[in-house]
């Protein structure tokens, strides 16, 4: 009988993205529409919101498919997703007109500057909750489904 590993690996990576991306668009609307954030806060939303879960479960299809030949821990696995997002996403931007690379700092929405000096901390977090998730909520659903 054919178990469909790979349905069940994108359904598991899937879930998590697809449960948090609502909330984040919540705290956007909030602070768009009841606390007057001028920023166009959906323009930088729309886009992920419709890629990153996609994104998570085919990653989680890759690790199902290779883990026999790497032997790479989940967690380590996830944690590497972050280096294709960041900067896929940030050029994505950058050609929308949502980001601008300035010389001391990196402007979104043309009114929000961040500088350079804390984009490597925000990247390190990043990593260090990617590696968290995929370890502890990805690694729990792949066991529960039978896939790992």
């Amino acid at each position: 009988m054919n178990t469909h590993p790979y349905l069940r690996a994108f359904l598991a990576g899937i879930l998590v993205p697809t449960l948090v991306m609502p909330l984040m668009l919540i705290g956007f609307i909030v602070l768009r529409f009841w606390l007057q954030v001028s920023v166009p806060i959906e323009r930088g939303m729309v886009f992920p919101m419709a890629l990153v879960p996609g994104l998570w479960g085919i990653w989680n299809i890759l690790w199902i498919g290779s883990h026999a030949r790497t032997h790479l821990p989940i967690g380590l696995h996830g944690a590497l997703l972050p280096l294709l997002l960041m900067p896929g996403g940030a050029a994505i931007t950058s050609c929308f007109g949502i980001l601008a690379l300035g010389s001391h700092d990196a402007i979104w929405f043309q009114t929000l500057h961040i500088p350079y000096a804390l984009i490597l901390p925000m990247f390190m977090v990043a990593l260090a909750a990617y590696y968290l998730v995929w370890k502890y909520v990805v690694g729990f659903l792949n066991h529960t489904l039978g896939i790992a």
